[in-house]
């Protein structure tokens, strides 16, 4: 089959090859799926870059968590009712050397969730990561109706998922975007205002449009470069969920200040994440789904020959949307 994988960390295009490797085969309680599309999101690129020592111990890896394609045979243990279904996939490589970046890809079959017919196979490759990190996020720390939840990075792979999850549990959003086109896209997602921040004071910026009161939540996609302007606008008692630390990445915490204001700090990694917690999401995602409930945003859609480009893309740390590749 057709793949990409590297045998050694380092700079994509130098690490990242293309060609064949063998076809897996479904194993006990794992069915195989015929990748259409797969997900490029940072955690894949960062181990590809070396985050995890031990990663390259077991050989070569075939890269990408995330993935949608077509289940073509199923293992023991699982129905043969499963063939031909539509899915969408996680955790194809975590923990495990062997992901989406290929044609084919053989996961436990709870990591193959049913996907609609109605959505496209892009759209599947976006749900793993970026839909399920925000649906943690959100809804990790119990109810929100009626609070004041401040998603940063509105428009990024998991805040534009976060606003939409935040709205419909009925919170007041407030977002924050960088340029006016992101900004429309978050009002557009339901969030009641939006602040740019890249503006030194946006915590302030944040308390007006609040008119004067503090929010309760905080979804951050980037903890530590973030913290001094969240805890302007966060209440005490307030709760922080964040995802990511790429420009900070040893945050130092103002500890006094933090516990004086009674605040909670949620870390969130899909791979981590409670089993019943990856349940309630998948069941948000897929009813979300069939009622045409969820917005989604692709930035760009690669090939397979493209990969290395593709993480370059998800690098660079600017990407409004998801990147995919096309397998097909």
């Amino acid at each position: 089959m057709k793949a990409a994988w590297f045998e050694q960390f380092g700079v994509a295009k130098q690490v990242l090859n293309i060609g064949e490797q063998p076809k897996p085969s479904a194993g006990c309680d794992q069915v195989l799926v015929k990748v259409i599309t797969s997900g490029v999101n940072p955690s894949d690129v960062k181990k590809r870059a070396g985050s995890s020592a031990k990663l390259l111990h077991a050989g070569l890896v075939i890269p990408h968590s995330d993935g949608a394609g077509v289940i073509e045979a199923v293992g023991d243990n699982v129905s043969r009712d499963r063939i031909g279904q539509r899915v969408w996939v996680y955790q194809a490589q975590y923990d495990r050397q062997l992901g989406t970046a290929a044609e084919y890809v053989a996961v436990d079959t709870n990591r193959a969730v049913t996907l609609p017919d109605s959505v496209d196979f892009a759209v599947g490759a976006c749900l793993g990561i970026p839909a399920m990190t925000a649906h943690r996020c959100v809804h990790a720390d119990g109810d929100i109706k009626g609070q004041r939840v401040l998603v940063t990075g509105g428009a990024g792979r998991v805040g534009y998922y976060a606003i939409q999850w935040a709205v419909m549990a009925g919170a007041e959003v407030i977002a924050t975007a960088s340029n006016s086109e992101d900004r429309s896209l978050c009002l557009s997602l339901g969030a009641k205002a939006v602040v740019n921040h890249r503006d030194k004071d946006w915590g302030q910026h944040v308390l007006q449009a609040c008119e004067g009161k503090k929010v309760n939540r905080v979804i951050d996609v980037e903890f530590g470069a973030n913290l001094p302007q969240i805890l302007i606008c966060v209440a005490t008692g307030g709760i922080i969920a964040t995802y990511s630390s790429t420009q900070v990445k040893q945050p130092t915490l103002p500890f006094l200040e933090m516990m004086f204001m009674d605040l909670t700090l949620r870390m969130v990694i899909v791979y981590a994440m409670p089993e019943t917690a990856k349940l309630q999401a998948i069941d948000a995602i897929n009813e979300a789904l069939t009622n045409n409930k969820l917005q989604h945003r692709v930035a760009h859609n690669l090939k397979l020959d493209q990969i290395s480009h593709s993480h370059e893309l998800v690098e660079q740390g600017d990407c409004r949307g998801c990147v995919i590749i096309q397998m097909n």
